[in-house]
């Protein structure tokens, strides 16, 4: 077994001083670190000279308190630590980690037993999973950036929920779930300085738009096939043209989440025209005498929201609800993009949107192309993958066609009834929830892969 991962032992100061480290024979070797000398210990930002000891047969290291209160390391508690090692001679770098640090919206210090929420079992389920894969994880918030950053207050779990100071991460996967809090002064400084001074790397670094995702995918010849023809809605004559091409079209939020604000446009007979609003209670059905004033109905709301006008197609459905396909895609160990998983998403009985705050449901693609009318003459059997594939490619689109880093995004898909593959929207800040039911006790392969991908980045 490689020696890439060491139990850490947290003893008190007058037993050994904060300069030293005791650390297994086995490790030393294994590593070619220097005996009895001084090297420099790395945590995430933190930086220190330590004097390694070599101890025969210790399975593990020791270290004193106050070197642990300097990490930001839990100095007791049932939980047994472990971290990833490595040793660079040429630099003489103790490296210890990684680090992962995940930035949230908000958090809750008045009900500690569940200080974010409604994704603290989240949030314990990937510190349970860092501890099985040896890498250290905490949570803070915008509120918790301070002037210095080269720490941060933050939340770790250890036998509970507690508030520690810990160094600037080596990795920050970017959770936070709104455009203000993300471009805050705060958070845009401490990305900035952290990534400047510490090399610390920062993943889903930003929201996409409808109009940036499909604009970038439209210079690409190879993604263009899963594209329906989408512009950015700035005026009657785009509507109209839309319109006249196509007997439904989509107007949605260039920077709406989870079904909201969605209303699709339909030709009735004459001039008359339909539009349907997604709303939390149901569909609200508005019909119009001609497009110029659904156009003057809609431009009050253009105010202050930005519109894409999408193609309309003709989903596949299940007894008259339409269904389409969440991919959660994953860069994994190796950095490299793998699919974790897809399911199908029906929409409720009264909603044209498949969201599950919605009364959508989840199934299997396979269980639910079987119920669907998906014409015969398409073969159900190859839909999966050519699915799993588009949505592949799409992300390494993403990759090469936007500036910004990316370690998982939710890509949505749609079929529609002759088999064609389409591209709904990316969602650079997927909700683990909409792939998977959590379990307590249960680590999901999504939360594992982000483990491993921060490992790739950070080098352990």
């Amino acid at each position: 077994m490689l020696k890439t991962k060491v139990a850490v032992q947290v003893i008190s100061a007058d037993k050994l001083p904060e300069d030293t480290i005791m650390l297994g024979e086995s490790y030393i070797r294994y590593w070619k670190i220097p005996r009895g000398q001084h090297v420099r210990l790395k945590f995430g930002a933190f930086r220190q000279s330590v004097k390694i000891i070599p101890v025969a047969k210790l399975l593990g290291m020791r270290i004193s308190q106050s070197l642990a209160a300097k990490m930001g390391l839990p100095h007791s508690g049932a939980d047994r630590l472990h971290l990833r090692l490595h040793y660079k001679p040429g630099t003489g770098v103790l490296a210890f980690g990684p680090l992962i640090g995940v930035l949230v919206s908000r958090d809750f210090p008045m009900t500690p037993d569940k200080p974010f929420g409604n994704i603290t079992m989240f949030c314990k389920e990937l510190s349970e999973a860092c501890k099985a894969q040896g890498a250290h994880v905490f949570f803070f918030t915008p509120n918790h950036i301070s002037a210095d950053t080269s720490c941060v207050q933050g939340w770790i779990h250890a036998g509970g929920w507690k508030q520690t100071t810990l160094p600037a991460p080596d990795v920050v996967n970017n959770r936070l779930t709104t455009r203000k809090l993300e471009n805050s002064e705060p958070v845009q400084r401490f990305i900035r300085e952290t990534k400047q001074a510490y090399s610390t790397i920062v993943f889903n670094e930003k929201f996409l738009d409808k109009t940036e995702v499909f604009d970038a995918l439209k210079s690409d010849d190879s993604l263009t096939r899963y594209l329906p023809e989408s512009h950015s809605l700035r005026s009657y004559a785009t509507l109209r043209t839309m319109c006249g091409r196509y007997a439904s079209v989509f107007l949605k939020p260039v920077r709406g989440s989870l079904g909201k604000g969605i209303i699709r446009v339909s030709r009735l007979e004459g001039e008359s025209y339909q539009a349907l609003h997604a709303t939390p209670a149901g569909t609200r059905k508005t019909t119009y005498a001609n497009l110029a004033k659904l156009y003057a109905s809609i431009s009050v709301k253009m105010k202050s929201v930005r519109y894409q006008i999408q193609q309309g197609l003709h989903l596949i459905e299940i007894q008259k609800r339409p269904v389409d396909f969440r991919a959660l895609v994953q860069k994994n160990a190796s950095g490299n993009w793998v699919i974790t998983s897809i399911v199908a998403r029906t929409a409720g009985s009264q909603h044209f949107v498949s969201n599950l705050a919605k009364g959508g449901t989840l199934s299997t693609v396979s269980a639910a192309v079987a119920k669907s009318n998906l014409s015969s003459s398409v073969s159900r059997a190859d839909t999966p993958g050519r699915l799993r594939n588009a949505a592949l490619q799409i992300a390494k689109g993403i990759d090469q066609h936007i500036p910004a880093h990316f370690g998982e995004l939710g890509i949505d898909l749609a079929l529609d009834t002759s088999g064609k593959v389409w591209l709904l929207e990316v969602n650079s800040k997927p909700s683990k929830n909409d792939n998977t039911p959590l379990t307590e006790g249960k680590i999901r392969p999504s939360v594992r892969m982000m483990i491993q991908y921060a490992r790739f980045l950070a080098g352990f």
